[in-house]
């Protein structure tokens, strides 16, 4: 079995419990979820590389959109990929 665990941090619990909340219809069952002031630990998974692949890019997807529906955005906060 192969297992995932997925961190995200957001600027203050409100935040990442709105994030979460959006998330926790389409994980249940596929994703657990664990909220720590504001950061929600994300964890999951799979019989195979593909699966796991197909999972942690569904839950990404969600992750995006449950953000934009609490209005946050990249433009201002995100370190340019090129820094890293």
């Amino acid at each position: 079995m192969i297992t995932l665990e997925l961190e995200t941090t957001y600027p203050d619990s409100r935040v990442a419990e709105a994030v979460m909340n959006a998330l926790d219809p389409d994980n249940k069952g596929y994703v657990s979820s664990e909220l720590h002031g504001s950061t929600i630990v994300f964890r999951m998974e799979a019989r195979s590389a593909g699966t796991m692949r197909n999972a942690a890019d569904d839950l990404l997807a969600c992750i995006k959109v449950a953000e934009e529906s609490v209005g946050m955005t990249c433009e201002d906060s995100c370190p340019d990929s090129d820094e890293e």
